[in-house]
């Protein structure tokens, strides 16, 4: 069980237990695993990761990558992703990176998004995927409920989402390591959700 709250561009909280007591922050371009001993800096390997996997997210190509003059777009025609027909649209940024969106032929949502890039040590390349699946509408937005992650080809990680709440005003302590925030001491913002 987690809990996750997003402000984009580049705030995320993962709270990681039942009691929501340990959770791990990110703010800019900084992180923060939060246990009852309070807020220790993530190792940067792992702070590297998440700085990677979110300046390709589908949420910064979609908002930012897209609104880019210097971004070029790609339709590479159709493919077959995640089982599904799909239409696959390569962006290139300025600084030579590039991402793939496969679009679901009917629905016309993301159904995968990959990506490649450098290991820096060994120079081998990577491949990063991500899979959406079962989507609903939430608050007039197509969401999807189900996310799976793959690294060259592996299963890394797997999100299966009960609910989903868009625009809901979060509260900004949240995102400060040090304000001492608790999730289960309700507030004037928190006691919304």
């Amino acid at each position: 069980m987690f809990w996750s709250f997003t402000e984009f561009p580049d705030k995320e909280r993962i709270e990681l237990t039942k009691e929501r007591d340990i959770a791990e922050l990110y703010a800019g371009n900084k992180a923060w695993e939060i246990t009852y001993k309070g807020p220790h800096p993530i190792e940067q390997k792992d702070l590297d990761d998440y700085l990677r996997r979110r300046r390709f997210s589908l949420d910064a190509v979609l908002r930012t990558w897209v609104n880019d003059p210097t971004v070029v777009l790609l339709f590479d025609g159709f493919a077959v992703a995640a089982q599904h027909p799909a239409q696959q649209v390569t962006l290139i940024n300025a600084q030579d990176e590039s991402v793939t969106i496969y679009f679901d032929n009917d629905t016309h949502l993301p159904v995968k998004k990959s990506f490649s890039w450098r290991d820096p040590v060994d120079r081998q390349k990577n491949l990063e995927e991500e899979v959406y699946e079962n989507y609903r509408q939430v608050s007039g937005v197509m969401a999807p409920y189900n996310l799976t992650r793959y690294f060259n080809g592996d299963m890394t990680s797997q999100r299966f989402l009960n609910s989903v709440t868009i625009n809901q005003g979060l509260d900004e302590t949240m995102f400060d390591p040090h304000s001492g925030y608790n999730p289960n001491k309700p507030t004037k913002q928190n006691s919304k959700r």
